[in-house]
Order: structure tokens, then sequence, then C-alpha cells
């Protein structure tokens, strides 16, 4: 790339080199290749003449792809599929009168598409999957560690920080399915001709419809696929790609959602994403620890839930067996719809496996808050040792109030329990066992690991050859 070009950033600065790789020139046209020595491998194993030294010279050629030859070609016929027969040819002339043969453009370019999808699709599970087992493990490790819930972003009952991991880490569980399913469900478009018919496959067999058959078996077995389209147009349905972006979308959600929260803790100061010795957070302001890994992460999934309304907008306006007016979209949204996940996944499972608590500042924030969401149980011991109920409430609310404008109007620190402890109505009352954190969290350690036990873990050991599978994980 010449510096005086404009180079996509989603190949120059967040998608991986394997998922960059998926897209790039070099693996669509060897898949169009590996298409078209499946379709004549499949041909002359039905019985058309197709010489062993035509299939040879496929083979030995496959991947030897001249680029240059084919934009020569490309500017001659002003067609890139019928280019790329004329490379494949130059390379193996004894093929030259059978490449391509009942074919039409989407049998390469669409099913090449599909495998690419797959593939691409297997890329973002593995992210999910070692996103899922960072934050599983974080969420363990601190299932049990008493920290301010908020709701509105108001203080609200105590949570721990292990089971708001686990809200991230169920989210991105979901996410995983969804792609399982994606996957589960996809098809190959398979050898059905112009306009999907199989016109052409059906006289090259004279009428044989169990060759024609056999013929679509053949290939989508060659590229790894047990199921083919059962109906198509010209094109597979876009409606395949929409469902895709759809899904790729939802894992933007859950992106945006997580690296949202770990911004507002950044700010709080209870949470940050890993920062490195010599990394500069502002280049005016030395002391900064910017969030700029969830910030970029937010921006990838903006990105990705804006893009994936183009796939269905694509797939609402082909008419009848299909219109041209989806290629230019296709070949721009669905690669980089793919490569932004890939980049916010990348940066996500960072975060996740490098996430730093500050147990003190929760803690300072707890005992802030705590006292107030203490009283209905200070009044409960205080009834319980022979106080007046109303009374007590009463009381209650004239010391809260007292306190809360310490707070608010002074900035000083709460000093509700000192107010108490000085009452001589709550004597009765153990104020320091009251306020034990770990009172407040409810069964959320038992939550954390339930959902680890019963989520967690079983994708851990479906997926272990997954995890860890890019160690590199310099962001």
């Amino acid at each position: 790339m010449k510096p005086t070009t404009y180079e996509s950033p989603l190949v120059s600065r967040y998608a991986s080199v394997r998922m960059s790789e998926l897209f790039g020139a070099q693996r669509r046209i060897l898949t169009w290749r590996r298409l078209w020595l499946a379709l004549a491998r499949g041909q002359r194993e039905l019985g058309l003449k197709i010489s062993a030294r035509a299939i040879t010279e496929l083979e030995r050629g496959l991947e030897r792809i001249d680029f240059t030859a084919a934009a020569g070609y490309e500017r001659q016929f002003r067609h890139d599929v019928v280019a790329h027969i004329h490379a494949y040819a130059d390379v193996a002339p004894a093929a030259r009168a059978i490449i391509h043969q009942g074919a039409t453009s989407a049998y390469v370019v669409d099913n090449a598409d599909l495998v690419i999808m797959r593939d691409a699709l297997i890329l973002v599970r593995d992210w999910l999957a070692n996103v899922i087992d960072a934050l599983g493990r974080f969420a363990m490790k601190h299932r049990a560690r008493p920290t301010l819930g908020f709701t509105h972003y108001q203080p609200a009952q105590l949570t721990t920080v292990g089971k708001r991991a686990s809200l991230w880490c169920y989210d991105f569980v979901r996410d995983i399915e969804e792609i399982e399913t994606r996957l589960g469900r996809l098809r190959f478009r398979g050898v059905k001709g112009t306009t999907g018919t199989q016109d052409t496959f059906l006289k090259l067999f004279k009428g044989d419809h169990d060759k024609v058959e056999r013929l679509e078996r053949l290939v989508a077995k060659s590229l790894g696929f047990a199921e083919v389209e059962p109906v198509t147009g010209q094109t597979y349905s876009r409606k395949v790609d929409a469902q895709a972006a759809a899904a790729l979308a939802g894992v933007a959600c859950s992106v945006s959602k997580f690296s949202g929260d770990v911004r507002l803790l950044a700010n709080l100061k209870e949470i940050e994403e890993p920062f490195e010795k010599d990394q500069v957070g502002s280049s005016a302001m030395a002391y900064k620890r910017n969030p700029m890994r969830c910030e970029r992460a937010t921006s990838l999934a903006r990105y990705v839930l804006s893009a994936e309304g183009a796939a269905h907008q694509t797939a609402a306006a082909q008419w009848l067996e299909r219109t041209l007016d989806d290629s230019a979209a296709k070949r721009i949204v669905m690669p980089e719809v793919f490569l932004a996940t890939d980049g916010m996944l990348r940066l996500v499972t960072n975060v996740a496996r490098g996430m730093v608590v500050y147990p003190e500042v929760i803690r300072a924030r707890i005992q802030a808050e705590l006292p107030f969401m203490a009283t209905e149980e200070i009044i409960l011991e205080a009834t319980a040792a022979g106080g007046d109920r109303q009374e007590l409430h009463e009381a209650i609310r004239g010391h809260s109030h007292a306190a809360a404008e310490q707070v608010k109007q002074h900035g000083r620190a709460n000093d509700l329990i000192d107010r108490l402890a000085a009452d001589r109505r709550f004597v009765a009352v153990d104020l320091r066992r009251v306020l034990d954190a770990k009172r407040f969290i409810g069964r959320a350690p038992e939550q954390v690991a339930a959902f680890n036990r019963e989520h967690v873990v079983p994708l851990r050991r479906r997926y272990r050859k997954s995890l860890n599978a890019d160690a590199a994980l310099s962001v």
C-alpha cells in the first residue's frame, strides 16, 4: 500500500492478521479456484468428458495465482470472474475448455463468500470463547467482593464485583450461542445455474436429475458443507448476510455495554483496563490513564451496529431472481463488519484478561452509602430490643437527613453511624456487625458460582483448543 493512497484502518490498526487474510484477494481467488477444481472433478466423476490431465493441471496450478495477469484480463473483458478464468487457464491449459463449465459467476462468487463467512464466523466464535473464559475467571475471583450497585447510575443495593462481571459474561454467552446457530444453519449455495433452476447442468447430463443432485453434493462436500440451500435464485438469499450481520451486531451490543461499564468504573477509580508501563494517556495531561482500549472497542461496536442495517436493506432490495445493486454494498459491508468485530473482540479479550481492581476505593464508596442502606435493618434490631418502631423511624430519618446535608452541602464524610452510636435509642444495636458489607450481597457469590458451573465451564471445555489461540494480543 502506497502512503499516498487510503488504507482501511480496520486492516492496518484493528483486525487480526487471520481475519484480514480471510477477506484478502489471495484467499478469495484461491477459493474460486477450489470451486472450479471441485466442479471439474465432480463432472468428470459423473461421466463428462474431462481428461485426467485437465484435472492434474488444475490441481498443480491451484495456488499459482498471477494477479497482474488477471488485472490485464479484467481490463480487457471488464469482468472479474472471466478474468480469473483466463488466468487459471494460463496455468492449466489442458483445462481451458472446461473451467466453469455450466456455471454462472454466482457459482464461484457466492459459494466462496459462504466459505469465507463460515471461516470468519468460526474466528468470531473463538474470540468470544476467549472473552467468556476471561470474564468467567474474573467473576469467580471476585464473586464475593462487595461493591456498590447502581440503578439509574444512582447508588442502589450492594452487589459484588464478580456478579457484575457475570452480567457482562452472560451477554457474550448469548452471543456465542447465536454465532453457533448461524454456523449450524449456514448452507452451501450449491451448483444452481443462472436463475437457480440447474437447467444448464441438467442439459450437460442429458436430463439425468440424479447426476445433477450428486454433482451438487460432491462439490458441497469438497468445500466442507454438509447441507446445500434447497432453493436459490441466481444468488443465495441476501437474508443470510443480514442474519450474520445481525449476529455480529449482537456482539457489538455486548462489547459496547461492557466497555461502557468499564469506562464508568474507571472514572470512579474502582476498576481499570490494563495500563502499560510506558503508555501515555494524554499528550497534555500527563497524569491521565484514559480507558483507550474500551473507547476504541465502543467505537468499533458503534460502526458494526450502524453497518448491520445496510445488510438488511440489501436483502430487502433484491428483485426477483437477483439484481446487481447488492454487489458494491456487500463487498464493503460484509468484510468490514467481520473485521470490526474481530478488532473489538481482541480489545475486549485484552481488557478482560488484565482488568485491575482497586478494593480500597470500592470499600470507601460502600462505606459512604451503606449506612443509609442499613437503616431498615437497624430499625428492625432496635425494635426487637424493645424500642418503639415509629420513634426509631423518626429518629433515623432525622439523623439521615442531617448526615446527607454534611455530605452534600459541606463535602464531608457520611457520619450517620456516629450519630446513631451517640443516640441512646440505638445502644442495643451492634452497628459494626450491621455494617458488614457481606451481609448485603444476598446470593451473589452463589449465583456467580452456579453461572460459571452451568455456562462458562462447558464453553471453556468445548473450545479449549481455541483459548489463547492468539497469544500476541497486542492492541
